[in-house]
């Protein structure tokens, strides 16, 4: 008789309940991971400019921060890779119950635990925010971990060298098979992931950018902020690229914007305008928010207005030290290092970037659950069309690359080709 099936177990103790949990704890775990993984491809290559994420809740609980980090993926395979085929092994184990396997699961369970806490902290402490569907995962994987523990065989004894090798004891051919199992799942998804990517700078691409000038066209707001993260002319309406970006210091979709923008703008040098239009989502200064959704984001919108020779300065600063920037003792320092102490008192200041929020209520109403028209951040008029957002590089470098080709061809009324 085994170790296992003589001292219990999780899945060879003969009892059907702890199986039957083993069972639900891995197909969590598998429900979660493909939830990732679509998650994954829908935000980086989504289908359509009307493509939305339902779990972006705020700027803490937000899946695409996760999807668009360097977290998300490990040569070419989404992260949620692993945790599938590790759901699906800790199911095809309560299925078919051995010793081996149960040995093999447990170690897999263990090791699998450790790295669930250390993403939890990554996305926590250095991501700033949390994906629901990661936290899915998360909690279905401590639940697997602490079911393997009640069950063990033996866990009553406290000899610490006996408790190891009992969790340190997987079976070598298992662990062969679990591998190639894993290895032929993730080169399949590396495959498909580079199909997708293949697909975004084609098709995909162009029907973006066709979805884009299917869009009625909207005004420019009535006054354009003189704030801007990139200038190619004097005159902003002069530029083949026109963007006006509502947007909050402390929002965490535009601190992925920002990064996009620092990639493209070298590739449209002398093309690009954008103007930063403040929008913090603070309702000390923006009624937009009923409750504060980002504390300190009126003062550092008024930091980065009170001089205009300083206003790069602070929005980069900002970006770059993001986390760092909620704590109003960092945003002290900064204003005593750049002599912005008055800023968040000075009326003339307060008055520009409430100038600048206002003209959010200019625009035709994009939710029933908000009064105005632009609620949230980003939002972008890109050529006097409206996008809210943000979107993959090939679909903006596509984009950015039709707005100079109608520019610079203008309205011929025909289309000309030869082919030898």
């Amino acid at each position: 008789m085994s170790e296992a099936t003589a001292a219990g177990g999780l899945t060879t103790g003969g009892r059907a309940g702890p199986r039957l949990a083993s069972f639900a704890a891995g197909l969590g775990m598998a429900w979660f991971s493909f939830l990732t993984i679509q998650h994954f491809f829908e935000a980086n290559y989504p289908d359509s400019i009307y493509a939305g994420s339902f779990c972006d809740i705020s700027a803490f609980f937000n899946c695409n921060s996760s999807a668009y980090s360097a977290l998300s993926v490990f040569m070419d395979v989404p992260l949620g890779v692993p945790g599938l085929v590790i759901g699906a092994l800790v199911m095809l184990g309560a299925v078919f119950p051995s010793d081996a396997f149960e040995r093999t699961n447990r170690f897999v369970a263990l090791v699998n635990g450790l790295g669930v806490v250390a993403l939890f902290l990554l996305s926590v402490f250095v991501l700033g925010s949390l994906c629901l569907l990661c936290t899915g995962y998360y909690v279905a994987s401590l639940v697997s971990l602490w079911l393997f523990w009640k069950y063990a065989p033996g866990r009553g004894e406290w000899h610490l060298g006996s408790r190891i090798v009992r969790w340190f004891r997987p079976s070598l051919l298992h662990l062969a098979a679990f591998a190639l199992f894993g290895i032929a799942t993730a080169w399949g998804f590396a495959e498909y992931h580079e199909a997708r990517r293949d697909a975004q700078t084609g098709g995909a691409s162009a029907r973006f950018v066709r979805q884009y000038f299917e869009l009625p066209e909207v005004e420019w707001p009535s006054a354009v902020s003189p704030f801007r993260t990139a200038s190619a002319t004097m005159r902003f309406y002069e530029a083949p690229i026109q963007i006006v970006e509502y947007a909050d210091l402390l929002c965490s979709d535009c601190r992925i914007l920002h990064e996009q923008l620092k990639r493209l703008k070298p590739e449209f040098e002398g093309k690009l305008n954008v103007a930063f239009q403040f929008f913090p989502l603070d309702a000390r200064c923006n009624d937009v928010v009923e409750k504060d959704k980002h504390p300190g984001a009126c003062d550092l919108s008024y930091m980065a207005a009170h001089n205009p020779d300083l206003f790069l300065t602070v929005h980069d600063r900002v970006f770059e030290n993001f986390e760092a920037a909620k704590d109003p003792a960092w945003r002290d320092a900064l204003a005593h290092e750049l002599g912005l102490e008055g800023a968040v008192n000075d009326p003339v200041t307060i008055a520009a970037v409430q100038r600048l929020i206002e003209t959010g209520r200019e625009y035709d109403r994009t939710s029933d659950e908000f009064a105005h028209g632009i609620r949230s951040t980003p939002t972008m008029i890109i050529n006097n069309r409206m996008v809210i957002g943000t979107f993959p590089d090939a679909q903006m470098r596509a984009l950015f690359q039709a707005l100079i080709d109608e520019a610079e061809e203008g309205d011929r009324g025909f289309l000309e080709n030869w082919v030898d």
